[in-house]
Order: C-alpha cells, then structure tokens, then sequence
C-alpha cells in the first residue's frame, strides 16, 4: 500500500506505519511530501503499481496539493482506502468515500481502526493478498530517518500475510477478509450422478485425490478438504462459495460410474464472475481412471499458469501419482476410498475397525500402495487414543509405527506419511526427540496441506518452538478457514506459549463451528483459570463433553475457588470412572492441590501405561508446581523434550 500524508503530520504518519506493518501490509511511503516535482514520476510509478493508497486526510493534508493529487489518482485506479487522523471531513470530490476515523488511537497495531483499513485494502476490487509462509521472518525496525525511496516495512509479501492471519485468529476474526490469490483453488467434492448412492465414496475419493495433486504443486494456494467439503450440497453460488473460502476459483465435477465405464465432467470455476473458465467430460474405462485424475489436476494447474511460478506444475502423468504414494491398481485404489471415507464418519469403534479392514485390503491388492499404508497407521493411532484398553496401546502404536515406516519407505517424501509418524512416535511413544525429524521432512513437503502444518505446529508449540508453531499455524488457517479442528489447534498454539488470552477466540471460533467439540470448552476453561477467572472457568468445564477433561476442570476450578467438596467430589469421580485413562489429568488435579508426591506418582505411572496426555507436560501451567522436583525433570528427559523443566515455551 502507499501511504499519503503531510509533512506536517509525519508524527502520526509514523506510528501509523507502524501499527500497518505489525498488521502484515506492506507500506511504501515518504517524508517530504513537499520536496518538489523531481520525485513526481517515482511516486506516481508507486502508485500505479500498489494495491491501495491509503490517505491520511487531517486539517493540514486537506489543503495539500500532493495529498490531493495522490487522492485523486488513488480515487481513479479503484483503490483509494481513506482515514481521518483527526477527525475532519475529506476536502470535495472524496466525500462519498468511507473515512475510518482515527481520532483518539493510541497507536496499537491490534486496534479495530487499524483491522478496518486492513479490510478496507483486502477488499478493493481485483486486489489480492498473498499467502503466508512458513518460515517466520524477523521484524524490520522502522528506520530514525526516512528518505524519499521505497521502503518496504516489513519481511515481504508472503511473510506479511503471516502475520495477518496470526492478527486475525487472535482477534477471533474469519480469515476471508483476505483477498483470493490468483492461485487459490477450491476442489469441491464431486457429485455421484449415476443414481446409486453407493458410490458416493467414489465420487467424492476422485475430488479428494485431483485436490492432493493439485496441493503437491508448490505453485497453487489449494483448499483443505475440511474446508471444501462444507459446500457439499450447497445451494449457494460460486461467487459466495468463493468469498467464503477466500479462493479465485473452484474445481466442480461430477461422477457418473456404470459398469467398467466412468464418465467424468470438471469444470473450473473463476469465483469473482461465477463463469467457467474450463470444461471437460472425461469417459474412460474405469482403469484408466488414474490417467483422468492427472489429467484434470495438470489441466488446472496450466489453466492458472500465469498465476503459478514456472517449473512448479504437475506433470500430469499417472506414474506421478505412484511416486506420491498413489497406486495404479483399481482395486486397492477402489478399497482405499472406501475406507477414507469411513474413516472420515468417524462416529465409532465399528466404523473405524472397517476403515482399517479396507485399508488392509488395499495393501494386500497393491503391497506397495503408500497411501493406503498411512491410513492404516493412521487408523492404528485413532482406534489406540480413542478406543484402546490401557494393555492394548503399545501394539497399536507399535503397529501403527511400523506402517508409517513402511509408507515413507516407499514414498520418502509423502508428507502424510512423515507426519503420521511424526504424531505417533510423539503422542504413541511419547518420544518427543524421536518425532523431531519426520515433522520438519512433513512440513518440507506438505507446505500445501493444512492437516500435516497443523500436526507440526502442535508439535512445534509443546516442544517449545513458537515461532514455526506460529508459522505453520498461520497457513494452515489459510488453507483451512471452515475447519474447527485447525482453530482448536490455533488456540492450544498460544496456550501453549501462556498467551491465555489470545488462545481464546480461534477456540471460540471452533464452537461456533461445531457446539459438541470436544476439548475447547475445556481450553477455554484452562485460559480463563490462567487469568485468575475461576469462576468463569468452571461454567466452561461444566459444558466440556469430555468427562477427563470435565471432571480435572471442575475439580481445580472448585479447588481454586475454595469447594473443597466439589473439587473432590469430582477427582474421585476421575479416578473411580475413568481410572488409568485418566492419569495425566489426575496429576494435574493433585498438582494443583499441592499434593506433589501423589501428582509425580500419577505422572510417572501414566508414563508407564503410555498415556498420550504427557505430551502437554513440557508446557503446562497445571503443572508449574512440580517444576522444581528432580523426579518431574527426569520424566521430560525421558521423553525427549529439550529444556523441559523450564516450563513455558
């Protein structure tokens, strides 16, 4: 953005600049305004090519000609985004325009002034902001002076985005504010249109693989199918689908499978008009189904060519799909989405036993079928968190990590597959130094997947690292803005940095998606207890429909608030109900009772049985008053975690 204002008012042109660049835009500025017509074709060459101009109208700018004339030129390109410094109104001809009144700001970055003009430039027309990136980039300071050149305030376009989307979670705001990139992509899920309901799984496995293809394309900004999937059915039009999901297009389809022969319709979508920018109907044998995926992914991916770097396409071959991880055997490939898509109900021990036999079916169809190996590890690790007896998890951890092994063996750079492993040896093994490395290799090449940033970014936050949980966080919210799982995972990122306060909108955010989530309402309760709110902490665990987490809540909310009965009322009940499937939270419970030598115990013994919940001890506030014990430093090295006892990240 330009920013125009008088020399009289550099002061305030400062601060301003400032609190923009901590908002994540990228100001071009300078401080003689009156300098003379020597600097006229620098600053109109500026003008032209910024995405807004941003004009800072005061008593003094009113009656500037170089005010005035960056205006006016703002106001022809489209892109004028005006404020008031001190409350005056715009000089005639700029009247009509919306001034966002800064009159009485104090110079914070996180102010809403500051949050409207960042909408206001997002939402000029043909506008687009860039995507975060991963890697976080340090602050530039503002410089003592300022000469008459471009000075980019920040660490660049993609960087600044980044922070941007961190400003947003905090604040509990949606990420569509942001402008769609020309690169942005949604894949819809495809309709079955053959008339047999069973094959819904089909239709909508086909979108979810041309979608992973196309997220392998380090070019391509593409939509997680959380997010995407929210629009199945939908009556809504594909300007709004667009907006919604802060996309430039949309990838529809449809699937009409009848015997050996399948029938595949795409059309590309461009989401600011809601015409199609593509259209064509595949019909092949069902064999050379995998030769159609590619094909629609690489069609896609040269149709935005002029928006993708050059060199980052795919291929459009199906042996790509191989090397992915992917398969060329119809009936493994037919088994893996049929047990995707019952992994995805995931409404119970039975559906998820199913997804796993499928899986299994898949592999022994095609042995060397990576994909369908990091399901079943995958598969392995939910049925041991969620349903596995205390005797039975460390086989299924075992299992599990021996399939993802196999996977990566197969396919070293399948992302999926190092972050499953990753997750396993973390919250299975409770090896933290173990999970290390196939992380940082997820996050090499799953920049494109929001899942796999969000895997890393949790990793990252309890070991300590909140710079790339931060990062990672950030885009993964981009990637994946309709998802409630990623805001959960957004608000234990600063929970677990002991920004209490800022990790409670991205967790209101998830409720607002989906009310019956496990586990926020009990974060919330963490944050609020952390900031001395007890008594607002223990109506929050009362709505926690997880008992562990409900019961520990109330328990130390009831402690805190000097219920002697509640509190223990409610840990004889985590111990009674729930026994050793409850050890993490019983410590935490007892930590906070000061009784010390039983909470150590109770670590110690969920160390034992292998209880995922210590992968939060690093970082726990619940468990501050252990941190001073030898035995609770122990326990952290044990598990791999660098400079444990120190306590916050």
């Amino acid at each position: 953005m330009f920013l125009s204002y008088s020399r009289a008012d550099k002061a305030q042109a400062v601060r301003l600049a400032r609190a923009l660049q901590g908002a994540g835009l990228d100001v071009w500025w300078d401080t003689l305004i009156e300098g003379g017509a020597e600097f006229a074709k620098t600053i109109e060459a500026a003008i032209n090519t910024c995405d807004a101009v941003v004009v800072a109208w005061s008593h003094t700018s009113v009656s500037s000609d170089w005010v005035l004339d960056e205006a006016a030129r703002g106001r022809e390109l489209r892109k004028l985004v005006p404020v008031s410094l001190d409350g005056i109104e715009p000089p005639m001809g700029f009247r009509r325009y919306h001034s966002i009144d800064l009159t009485g700001w104090q110079g914070d970055a996180g102010a809403a002034q500051i949050d409207a003009i960042v909408r206001g430039v997002a939402a000029l027309p043909g506008r687009e902001a860039p995507s975060p990136a991963i890697t976080p980039v340090a602050p530039v300071a503002m410089p003592q002076t300022v000469s008459r050149r471009r000075l980019l305030l920040g660490a660049g376009v993609a960087a600044a985005a980044g922070v941007a989307g961190l400003v947003a979670w905090r604040k509990g705001l949606h990420l569509r504010f942001f402008a769609a990139s020309g690169n942005s992509v949604a894949v819809l899920p495809f309709e079955n249109v053959g008339g047999n309901p069973q094959q819904d799984y089909f239709a909508e496995g086909l979108a979810e693989e041309v979608r992973a293809t196309l997220a392998r394309n380090v070019g391509l900004l593409v939509m997680a199918q959380a997010s995407s999937a929210k629009f199945r059915d939908s009556p809504e039009g594909a300007t709004t689908i667009a907006e919604r999901l802060g996309v430039a297009y949309l990838l529809d389809g449809s699937v009409r499978r009848s015997g050996d022969v399948v029938r595949v319709t795409a059309d590309l979508i461009d989401g600011g008009s809601g015409f199609s920018r593509w259209s064509q109907t595949f019909e092949r044998r069902i064999s050379d189904i995998f030769a159609v995926q590619s094909e629609i992914a690489s069609t896609v991916a040269s149709a935005l060519a002029s928006r993708v770097a050059s060199g980052t396409g795919t291929s459009g071959q199906a042996t790509d799909a191989v090397a992915a991880g992917g398969t060329l055997n119809l009936a493994a490939f037919d088994a893996y989405l049929r047990g995707r898509a019952l992994y995805d109900l995931a409404v119970d021990e039975a559906s998820e036993t199913a997804a796993l036999a499928q899986f299994d079916a898949a592999i022994a169809a095609d042995p060397a079928y990576a994909a369908a190996h990091t399901a079943r590890a995958r598969s392995l690790t939910t049925i041991a968190n969620q349903y596995g007896e205390v005797t039975r998890r460390a086989g299924l951890y075992d299992a599990a990590v021996a399939s993802a092994e196999r996977a990566i063996a197969i396919a070293p750079d399948l992302a999926d597959a190092q972050s499953t492993l990753g997750f396993t040896l973390f919250q299975g093994r409770l090896d933290a130094s173990a999970a290390r490395e196939p992380f940082e290799r997820s996050v090499q090449s799953g920049s494109g997947e929001a899942t796999v940033l969000a895997r890393y970014a949790q990793y990252s936050a309890r070991t300590g690292r909140d710079s790339e949980a931060v990062a990672a966080m950030t885009r993964a919210l981009r990637l994946d803005p309709l998802n409630p799982l990623i805001y959960r995972a957004a608000g234990s990122v600063e929970y677990a940095a002991r920004r209490y306060a800022e990790s409670i909108p991205p967790l209101r955010k998830a409720l607002d998606m989906n009310p019956k989530m496990g586990r926020a309402h009990a974060s919330i309760g963490d944050a609020l207890l952390m900031l001395g709110k007890a008594a607002e902490a223990r109506v929050e665990y009362a709505a926690e429909p997880a008992m562990d987490f409900n019961l520990a809540g109330i328990a130390i909310a009831g402690h805190r608030l000097g219920d002697t009965a509640a509190a223990g009322a409610a840990l004889d009940r985590l111990r009674t109900q729930l026994g050793d499937k409850s050890l993490y939270q019983q410590a935490q419970v007892l930590a906070q009772m000061g009784n010390r030598e039983s909470a150590i115990a109770a670590l110690e013994q969920a160390r034992a049985v292998g209880d995922g919940g210590l992968i939060y001890a690093r970082n726990d506030p619940m468990l501050d008053p252990l941190r001073s014990d030898p035995r609770f430093a122990r326990l952290l090295q044990g598990m791999g975690f660098d400079g444990g006892a120190a306590g916050a990240a």
